[in-house]
């Protein structure tokens, strides 16, 4: 599989600029071989693209593609830190879900950010999860989603 900068090339996707953090973190964090994301929200041009509980004001179909900007955001958030073609592999996506009550759909929401890695790293891609529904997100996000990636060199 092409390095993640090509890939992203080929499949037409430019990352953001790293959000500005809403509080006293980071947006990315190395510890050896591993870096952990601040989570992200679907944050757009610094905006958020949109906001409210899935299964009530967002649906999921919306809310899988913005699991997927999520995602993206901390991938930025990553290569600004270390460069994305630094990345030998994803291990770890954690994904909160606004959810109106009885919405249980938090791991098809959460996929959004699961297949783009995919899509990015191939194999190298593929990682353990955490989807889990939460009452409330900051700002009123829908998603939230931070990641753990194994990358060269300690």
């Amino acid at each position: 599989m092409s390095a993640p900068t090509e890939r992203l090339r080929e499949l037409g996707i430019t990352l953001p600029s790293v959000a500005t953090p809403a509080g006293a973190y980071i947006p990315a964090r190395r510890t050896g071989s591993l870096v952990f994301t601040a989570g992200q929200v679907p944050l757009v041009d610094g905006k958020l693209a949109a906001t409210g509980k899935v299964g009530a004001e967002v649906d999921a179909d919306e809310a899988y593609r913005l699991a997927r900007t999520c995602a993206l955001n901390a991938l930025a958030a990553v290569d600004a830190l270390v460069g994305l073609d630094a990345i030998t592999g994803v291990v770890k996506v954690v994904g909160f879900v606004a959810s109106a009550p009885g919405f249980t759909g938090q791991p098809a929401v959460v996929n959004g950010a699961s297949d783009v890695l995919g899509e990015i790293f191939g194999d190298a891609g593929r990682h353990a999860r955490s989807a889990v529904g939460v009452a409330e997100l900051p700002m009123g996000a829908p998603v939230e989603v931070e990641l753990i990636v194994e990358v060269a060199g300690s």
